[in-house]
Formats: C-alpha cells, structure tokens, sequence
C-alpha cells in the first residue's frame, strides 16, 4: 500500500521504516530541508535502537523514500500520516499549528480518497479540525473529493519503538469511515499475526486513550516517589515495597520503580496538556496537577541529599554525573531530571563532570550556555577526582560496576543513587557511603 508519512522526528521516523519492513511504499515528507538531507545521505537524526539498519534496508529495497517536496507526498498515498510535533504552549495547551498546516497542505491538493490519520498526540477535537481544515480548503478549490480523518495514537517507547511497533500491546483506531477501518486493519494485519489487537472506537475516544494512559503511567512514578520519600523517613526501603506490591496482578510491576523523576518529549507534555483540556471544560483533573508537582519536587531530591551531605556549599567539589539522557537508550534530553540536577548542584558551586553513552553531544546543545559542566570519555574518567558521583539515568552499562575502583578513584566514596541500580549492602561492604532513593 502506499503510504505517506508527514514528520519524520521520532513518531514518523519508526512508524515509517516499521510500515516499510513488512511491504509497504513509504514515503516519508518533511518541511526540514536539512532532516531530509541527512535521512537522503543514510544518516539518521534520532537515536533509537534498530533504527538505522531498518531504514538503510528499505531504502535499498526502493520501499521508503525522503522528500521535502509536497506535492509529491500528498500524490503519493492514499493513506496520509500525520506525525509532526505539538509542542506545548505557556500554558500547558498542545500547539496545533504543525498538524492543521499539514491537514492545510493535504486538503489543497488531494484529487482522490484520501484516510488521513492522526498519528501525532492530539488533544480531544483535533479530528474535527483536521476535518474542517480539510472541508475548506476543497471548498476554496470548488472541489468534491471524498476522504476520512482517523485517529491511531501511537505508543511507542523511546528505546524500545521498533520493538514496540513490531509487536504492539494494541492498536487503537479511532474511526466511523468503514473504508478507512478496512484500510487500516490491512496494514496493520501484519503486525497482529497471532491474535487481535486492534481496537476501533470513536475518534473522540481514540484521542483520549492517548492521553489517558500517558496520564496514568506518569502518576505511577509520582505515586512511587512519594512513597519512597516516606519509606525513606520511615526507615523501610522502597525496593522491598515494590516488590511487595508489584506482585499484586491488580497492580503489577509496570512502571513501579522510584527515581529522579520522569522527563523525555511525552510525559510531561501530554499530563500539562490533558489538565489544560479538563480545565477547558470545567472538570479539573486534581490528581494530576500533584502528579505534576511531586515530579518537578523529586528531581531536585539527589540535590538535597548530596548537599546534606557536603553542604550548602559546593565550591571546590567535583561532581561525577552517570547519565544524561532522561531514560536509557535514547539521546532524547527534553526534561530530563539531568537538567534540573545540574543546575542545581552547580548553582551551589560544583563542578560537574558527566558522561553519558549517547547524549552527549545533544547534552552539549542543552548546556550550553551553563559553566560548571564539562563531559568524560568514559564512566570511569568522570569518577576520577571527584568527591562524590551522582547516577541519574539507568543505562545497562551502569548497572553492574566494580565498586573496588569507583571508591579507587572517588576522592570520597559517596554515591548517590538516583535510579536504585545498586545493592545498598554490597556497595556499602565495598567501602562505598550509599544513598539511594526510598532506602534506609
């Protein structure tokens, strides 16, 4: 079938080459001349496992295309992807103006049935005017050409999207065109082999779900770091709580871990949004205005142990930071905990020496104009000379260090846990000063 694909950041990117791998012409568009030059010469703008190799061998194969030209890509599929980015506003509010330009830009040229589908996060509605925008513009052509607005939410996890693509939990659709709903279950089809997945609903229902679990998975980790601060002052430890828990089925182990809070392009995006939707229409979501708080509270929390520690005063200390990135697997720094632990440590005057595997040079954009930091080849060069490290995002290679040589190269063996990798007894018995998060 082909398909085009508006956006090519990371929605647009991994939706495309996934759809590409099992058959379909893809044909990906995007206004950034300089994305698309970089996708035409074989690079790849984003991290994200897997990636590469899938778009380099459906480039080969003639199956996904990159174009910045768009009156090619709204000739070239019958179903039109819309994955372009809705970044939030001062006031929490989605900013629409990429997907209505692209519903703008389909609408003024499309000569036959086309599905457009939303593919982007989108507040509850936006079906509607991507379908008036679309209605206008035939209207300003004196144009009848039928099509369908479609709502397939995506949810895909950063460092595990192929995976995530290839083998989804669901597939929400959100439709009432029984042409579109056909033309959706069949590329889909491939990616469902074993037993159904796909769920069709309302588009107004579709675009909700996005949000909703989102919403929910976000208050998860909020839940769980409240309560971690409290098994903290309590004297139990978090970890053991987890467990106890998790293994309710009521509950389950998902997105149960406590930390430094949650950052990356979704999470704090789509909670501020969905509470900006609520407050429109009278119906405050409360629970996730202290979701929100407790998050922005808890990723200033490594702040205050490690001054607890050492003191208000950190001129002269030097900070090893393990982890830049706002999770593994991805070089995505968008309000990552990161940002806000290395303002504040170097505010009470330290200097911070960071190493992450990947995001270093985006971390190089964000710090910028920041002096204090500066970035290691290696986790063991951060560790050198410095008076404590700091582990902020839980990449595999953190997971299982040797103590005997963080403490060698420590000029005091204090480590804080930002993410609860280690065993307290172990490192402790290594010699090592631990503090974790929620751990006595």
């Amino acid at each position: 079938m082909k398909i085009t694909m508006t956006g090519t950041g990371y929605v647009g990117l991994v939706t495309g080459a996934c759809l590409a791998e099992v058959g379909n012409e893809v044909l990906c568009f995007d206004i950034d001349r300089n994305k698309i030059d970089v996708l035409n010469r074989g690079g790849v703008p984003i991290h994200e496992p897997g990636l590469p190799e899938m778009i380099r061998r459906n480039v080969v194969a003639g199956r996904l295309r990159f174009t910045t030209e768009v009156d090619l890509a709204v000739a070239h599929g019958t179903l039109q992807f819309i994955a372009v980015g809705t970044p939030p506003d001062e006031d929490g509010s989605a900013d629409m103006k990429h997907v209505i330009a692209a519903a703008r830009n389909i609408g003024a040229r499309m000569t036959d049935y086309k599905v457009i589908v939303d593919k982007s996060t989108v507040p509850v509605g936006t079906a509607d005017r991507v379908r008036e925008t679309i209605a206008a513009e035939l209207s300003t052509r004196g144009a009848k050409v039928p099509f369908a607005v479609v709502s397939n939410p995506e949810f895909l996890k950063e460092g595990a999207a192929i995976e995530d693509f290839m083998r989804p939990d669901r597939v929400v659709i959100g439709a009432d065109d029984e042409r579109a709903i056909m033309l959706l279950r069949a590329i889909y089809a491939p990616f469902q082999r074993s037993h159904e997945r796909l769920l069709v609903m309302d588009v107004r229902s579709a675009e909700l779900t996005k949000y909703a679990a989102n919403a929910m998975l976000a208050t998860r980790i909020s839940f769980m770091n409240e309560l971690a601060n409290l098994a903290e002052t309590l004297g139990a430890d978090i970890e053991h709580v987890r467990h106890g828990i998790g293994s309710d089925p009521r509950i389950g182990y998902q997105f149960l871990y406590s930390g430094a809070g949650y950052g990356g392009s979704c999470f704090p995006k789509d909670v501020r949004a969905l509470q900006f939707t609520a407050r429109q229409h009278g119906q405050p979501l409360r629970i996730l205005g202290a979701v929100e708080t407790v998050n922005e509270t808890q990723k200033l929390r490594l702040i205050d142990k490690v001054v607890k520690r050492l003191g208000t005063d950190l001129s002269g200390r030097k900070i090893a930071l393990w982890g830049l990135a706002f999770k593994a697997n991805t070089d995505d720094m968008r309000e990552a905990p990161s940002q806000a632990i290395v303002g504040g440590l170097v505010e009470h005057g330290a200097a911070i020496v960071a190493y992450d595997p990947v995001a270093m040079e985006e971390a190089g954009r964000v710090f910028a104009s920041m002096p204090g930091i500066s970035f290691a080849a290696s986790p063991l060069d951060a560790l050198t000379g410095a008076d404590a490290l700091v582990v902020v995002t839980e990449w595999q290679e953190f997971r299982s260090p040797d103590f005997g040589e963080i403490k060698r190269r420590l000029k005091h063996p204090l480590v804080f846990d930002g993410r609860n990798l280690y065993d307290p007894l172990l490192a402790r018995a290594a010699g090592l000063e631990y503090f974790g998060i929620g751990r006595p």
